[in-house]
Protein backbone atom coordinates (compact mmCIF):
# COMPACT_ATOMS: atom_id res chain seq x y z
CA UNK A 1 0.00 0.00 0.00
CA UNK A 2 1.13 3.40 -0.77
CA UNK A 3 2.84 5.84 1.95
CA UNK A 4 0.20 8.48 3.42
CA UNK A 5 1.21 12.00 2.09
CA UNK A 6 1.55 14.03 4.79
CA UNK A 7 1.79 17.99 3.89
CA UNK A 8 3.18 19.95 7.41
CA UNK A 9 1.91 23.48 6.96
CA UNK A 10 3.35 26.46 9.00
CA UNK A 11 3.50 29.97 9.50
CA UNK A 12 7.17 30.32 10.43
CA UNK A 13 6.95 32.69 13.55
CA UNK A 14 8.20 30.76 16.06
CA UNK A 15 11.73 31.42 17.61
CA UNK A 16 14.16 29.64 16.16
CA UNK A 17 16.05 29.19 19.64
CA UNK A 18 13.19 26.64 20.33
CA UNK A 19 12.66 25.25 16.99
CA UNK A 20 15.58 25.83 14.72
CA UNK A 21 14.00 24.60 12.30
CA UNK A 22 10.76 25.94 13.00
CA UNK A 23 7.82 23.29 14.16
CA UNK A 24 7.05 22.06 10.31
CA UNK A 25 10.71 21.32 10.54
CA UNK A 26 10.63 19.32 13.42
CA UNK A 27 7.73 17.49 13.04
CA UNK A 28 8.49 16.73 9.46
CA UNK A 29 11.93 15.15 10.92
CA UNK A 30 9.68 12.79 13.22
CA UNK A 31 7.01 11.83 10.86
CA UNK A 32 9.14 11.40 8.23
CA UNK A 33 10.84 8.79 10.34
CA UNK A 34 7.26 6.83 10.61
CA UNK A 35 6.86 3.92 8.08
CA UNK A 36 3.68 4.28 6.15
CA UNK A 37 4.01 8.58 6.05
CA UNK A 38 5.90 10.38 3.17
CA UNK A 39 6.26 14.10 4.60
CA UNK A 40 6.50 17.23 2.57
CA UNK A 41 6.51 21.10 3.98
CA UNK A 42 4.88 24.33 3.47
CA UNK A 43 4.86 27.84 4.91
CA UNK A 44 3.45 31.02 4.30
CA UNK A 45 5.97 32.58 2.28
CA UNK A 46 5.87 30.06 -0.22
CA UNK A 47 4.01 29.90 -3.53
CA UNK A 48 0.09 30.16 -3.04
CA UNK A 49 1.13 29.98 0.70
CA UNK A 50 2.26 26.32 0.30
CA UNK A 51 -1.60 25.47 -0.67
CA UNK A 52 -2.04 25.30 -4.58
CA UNK A 53 -4.90 22.97 -6.04
CA UNK A 54 -1.47 20.56 -7.02
CA UNK A 55 0.22 20.57 -3.86
CA UNK A 56 -3.36 19.98 -1.99
CA UNK A 57 -4.50 17.41 -4.46
CA UNK A 58 -1.21 15.45 -4.10
CA UNK A 59 -1.86 15.63 -0.08
CA UNK A 60 -3.90 13.04 1.97
CA UNK A 61 -3.47 14.30 5.38
CA UNK A 62 -2.58 18.18 6.39
CA UNK A 63 -0.92 19.12 9.82
CA UNK A 64 -1.60 22.63 10.64
CA UNK A 65 0.10 25.11 13.07
CA UNK A 66 -0.47 28.27 12.95
CA UNK A 67 -0.85 30.99 15.69
CA UNK A 68 0.05 34.73 15.00
CA UNK A 69 -1.24 35.49 11.17
CA UNK A 70 -4.13 33.28 10.48
CA UNK A 71 -5.64 36.59 9.10
CA UNK A 72 -2.58 36.25 6.29
CA UNK A 73 -3.83 32.89 4.78
CA UNK A 74 -6.00 33.70 1.67
CA UNK A 75 -9.02 32.92 2.18
CA UNK A 76 -9.41 31.17 -1.43
CA UNK A 77 -6.42 28.92 0.09
CA UNK A 78 -8.61 28.40 3.13
CA UNK A 79 -11.83 27.33 1.27
CA UNK A 80 -9.69 25.35 -0.78
CA UNK A 81 -8.24 23.74 1.94
CA UNK A 82 -11.60 22.83 4.01
CA UNK A 83 -13.03 21.53 0.55
CA UNK A 84 -10.09 19.17 0.39
CA UNK A 85 -11.19 18.00 4.13
CA UNK A 86 -15.13 17.93 2.65
CA UNK A 87 -13.66 15.74 -0.24
CA UNK A 88 -11.98 13.01 1.86
CA UNK A 89 -8.53 14.83 2.93
CA UNK A 90 -7.25 14.74 6.03
CA UNK A 91 -6.47 17.93 8.57
CA UNK A 92 -4.75 17.66 11.96
CA UNK A 93 -5.05 20.64 13.45
CA UNK A 94 -2.82 21.87 16.19
CA UNK A 95 -2.68 23.99 19.58
CA UNK A 96 -3.61 27.35 18.82
CA UNK A 97 -4.60 26.78 15.02
CA UNK A 98 -7.81 25.85 16.77
CA UNK A 99 -8.42 29.93 15.04
CA UNK A 100 -7.07 28.80 11.76
CA UNK A 101 -9.14 29.78 8.90
CA UNK A 102 -9.65 25.98 7.79
CA UNK A 103 -10.71 25.10 10.79
CA UNK A 104 -13.36 27.86 11.88
CA UNK A 105 -14.76 26.81 8.10
CA UNK A 106 -15.03 23.39 8.84
CA UNK A 107 -16.75 24.39 12.31
CA UNK A 108 -19.07 26.82 11.44
CA UNK A 109 -17.97 28.79 14.90
CA UNK A 110 -16.00 30.89 16.09
CA UNK A 111 -13.50 28.65 17.67
CA UNK A 112 -12.37 30.94 20.45
CA UNK A 113 -11.50 30.18 24.21
CA UNK A 114 -12.81 31.44 27.64
CA UNK A 115 -9.34 31.83 28.79
CA UNK A 116 -5.61 31.28 28.29
CA UNK A 117 -2.36 31.82 30.27
CA UNK A 118 1.54 31.80 28.44
CA UNK A 119 3.29 30.67 32.01
CA UNK A 120 4.88 27.18 31.28
CA UNK A 121 3.00 25.48 33.99
CA UNK A 122 2.13 21.71 33.28
CA UNK A 123 -0.55 20.19 31.31
CA UNK A 124 -2.32 17.22 32.54
CA UNK A 125 -3.90 15.13 30.33
CA UNK A 126 -6.36 12.42 30.96
CA UNK A 127 -7.27 9.53 28.16
CA UNK A 128 -10.82 9.91 27.95
CA UNK A 129 -11.21 7.29 25.15
CA UNK A 130 -8.42 4.45 25.19
CA UNK A 131 -10.32 2.26 22.36
CA UNK A 132 -10.04 5.14 19.79
CA UNK A 133 -7.26 4.56 17.14
CA UNK A 134 -5.45 8.00 18.28
CA UNK A 135 -5.26 6.87 21.76
CA UNK A 136 -3.45 3.69 20.33
CA UNK A 137 -0.21 3.46 23.27
CA UNK A 138 -1.21 6.35 24.73
CA UNK A 139 -1.17 6.42 29.20
CA UNK A 140 -4.46 6.32 30.93
CA UNK A 141 -2.99 9.66 32.29
CA UNK A 142 -0.02 12.08 31.53
CA UNK A 143 1.64 15.47 31.80
CA UNK A 144 3.16 17.42 29.02
CA UNK A 145 5.91 19.36 31.33
CA UNK A 146 5.46 22.89 30.15
CA UNK A 147 2.44 24.41 27.98
CA UNK A 148 0.42 27.18 27.44
CA UNK A 149 -2.78 26.64 29.49
CA UNK A 150 -6.32 27.12 27.60
CA UNK A 151 -9.80 27.38 29.25
CA UNK A 152 -13.17 26.54 28.38
CA UNK A 153 -15.87 27.39 26.97
CA UNK A 154 -14.45 26.22 24.29
CA UNK A 155 -16.47 27.43 20.86
CA UNK A 156 -16.44 24.75 18.57
CA UNK A 157 -18.82 22.78 16.78
CA UNK A 158 -20.17 19.47 19.26
CA UNK A 159 -17.17 16.89 18.71
CA UNK A 160 -18.18 13.16 17.15
CA UNK A 161 -15.47 12.19 19.98
CA UNK A 162 -13.19 14.14 23.06
CA UNK A 163 -10.64 11.85 22.97
CA UNK A 164 -8.26 13.81 25.73
CA UNK A 165 -9.12 16.05 28.34
CA UNK A 166 -6.54 18.60 29.96
CA UNK A 167 -6.62 20.13 33.51
CA UNK A 168 -4.28 22.39 35.26
CA UNK A 169 -2.92 23.44 38.68
CA UNK A 170 -5.32 26.83 38.84
CA UNK A 171 -8.69 24.83 38.15
CA UNK A 172 -8.55 25.22 34.26
CA UNK A 173 -9.98 22.64 31.94
CA UNK A 174 -10.54 21.88 28.28
CA UNK A 175 -11.43 19.44 25.90
CA UNK A 176 -7.66 18.73 24.12
CA UNK A 177 -8.46 16.31 21.54
CA UNK A 178 -11.28 16.14 19.87
CA UNK A 179 -12.32 14.98 16.67
CA UNK A 180 -15.04 15.27 13.69
CA UNK A 181 -16.31 13.93 9.97
CA UNK A 182 -16.46 16.08 7.76
CA UNK A 183 -18.13 15.13 4.56
CA UNK A 184 -15.88 12.47 3.17
CA UNK A 185 -12.73 13.76 5.38
CA UNK A 186 -11.96 13.94 8.87
CA UNK A 187 -10.23 16.45 11.26
CA UNK A 188 -8.30 15.64 14.80
CA UNK A 189 -7.64 19.23 16.71
CA UNK A 190 -5.06 18.63 19.57
CA UNK A 191 -4.22 21.23 22.16
CA UNK A 192 -0.42 20.99 23.23
CA UNK A 193 1.87 23.05 21.35
CA UNK A 194 2.90 26.92 22.35
CA UNK A 195 5.69 27.75 20.42
CA UNK A 196 7.80 29.17 23.54
CA UNK A 197 8.11 25.53 24.83
CA UNK A 198 9.69 22.05 23.38
CA UNK A 199 6.07 20.29 23.44
CA UNK A 200 6.77 18.95 20.14
CA UNK A 201 9.73 17.12 21.60
CA UNK A 202 7.38 15.03 24.52
CA UNK A 203 7.53 11.72 22.89
CA UNK A 204 3.96 10.86 24.02
CA UNK A 205 2.99 14.29 22.45
CA UNK A 206 4.30 12.84 19.09
CA UNK A 207 2.90 9.65 19.34
CA UNK A 208 -0.49 11.77 19.36
CA UNK A 209 0.19 13.39 16.53
CA UNK A 210 1.26 10.17 14.64
CA UNK A 211 -1.86 8.30 15.38
CA UNK A 212 -3.84 11.40 14.41
CA UNK A 213 -2.30 11.60 10.54
CA UNK A 214 -3.23 7.61 10.39
CA UNK A 215 -6.74 8.25 11.81
CA UNK A 216 -7.30 11.55 9.34
CA UNK A 217 -5.83 9.48 7.00
CA UNK A 218 -8.08 6.46 6.91
CA UNK A 219 -5.05 4.27 7.59
CA UNK A 220 -4.40 1.88 10.20
CA UNK A 221 -1.17 1.55 11.42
Amino acid sequence: MADLRVLIWDEQTQPQSVYPEFINGALGKHLGQVPGLTVSLARLKDPEQGLSAAALAATDVVVWWGHAKHAEVADEHAERVARRVREGMGLVTLHSAHYSKPFKLLNGTPCGLGGWREDGEPTHMETLLPEHPIAAGIPAAWDVAQDEMYDEPFEISEPDAVIFFARWDKGETFRAGCVWERGQGRNFYFQPGHETYPVYEDPTVLRVIENGVFWAGRRER
